[in-house]
């Protein structure tokens, strides 16, 4: 038998969590400087004149880590085929250098494909947590996952 999840291994209210990482003040200042360049993601004395009063990671970046620890924590472990698409991104708070940021993933709806019986949709509703478990980062989307071969009925 299999080690990966597959769609029939999800029920909605699951959760699955996804180990912590430190972001670092250099890795928010490299990202920003190729992806997002605004003064508050890259200069730590221009971002204490910022709303946001100190050197912030650009939400973009906050997004990579989530998509990383989703990757290392789960979607490898599971038969992923990818993502039709994410409903809603919602930046909650700032992430700061040294914060830790852990992932928390809920299935919503587990719903088999009729069209294609190989595969479904799993709906979820992703947070990403810092430290103290607040919520710095959400999203609603869905993820196409295989079925279990056994299971695929024609």
């Amino acid at each position: 038998m299999s080690s990966l999840m597959y769609l029939e291994d999800f029920k909605p209210g699951q959760i699955i969590e996804v180990p912590g990482r430190t972001v670092t003040e250099e890795e928010i200042i490299r990202f920003a400087s190729e992806f997002d360049p605004q003064p508050f993601h890259l200069d730590k004395e221009a971002a204490k004149d910022h709303m946001f009063g100190g050197l912030v990671a650009s939400g973009w970046h906050t997004a990579a880590i989530m998509m990383r620890a989703l990757v290392d924590g789960y979607i490898s472990k599971s038969a992923s085929l990818g993502s039709p698409g994410v409903d809603e991104l919602r930046w909650h708070k700032p992430v700061r250098p040294g914060d830790c940021l852990s992932v928390r993933i809920e299935i919503l709806e587990v719903t088999p494909s009729k069209s294609k019986p190989h595969l479904g949709i799993l709906r979820n509703k992703i947070e990403v947590l810092n430290q103290n478990n607040d919520v710095v980062l959400s999203t609603l989307g869905m993820g196409m996952f295989g079925r279990r071969p056994d299971e695929v009925t024609s």
